[in-house]
């Protein structure tokens, strides 16, 4: 079974779960580094909503669908 655990990794690389965990024995895991939200333009932020409402149409679906 899957588990996704919310963690923050400081400079050293070391890992810190935000909450606890029981395993029954030792597991694998891998590691995503999440962007930091301060490293997204304010301006994408911003437009998000204007764009969705373009974009979120039948006809731009059609238009597009021969790509999928």
């Amino acid at each position: 079974m899957l588990q996704i655990i919310e963690a923050t990794i400081d400079e050293q690389g070391n890992v810190r779960l935000l909450q606890p965990i029981q395993l029954p024995k030792p597991r694998r895991a891998y590691v995503t580094i999440l962007a930091d939200e301060r490293d997204i333009p304010e301006t994408a932020l911003l437009s998000e909503a204007a764009l969705a409402e373009d974009w979120n149409r039948s006809e731009e679906d059609a238009a597009w669908s021969h790509l999928q």
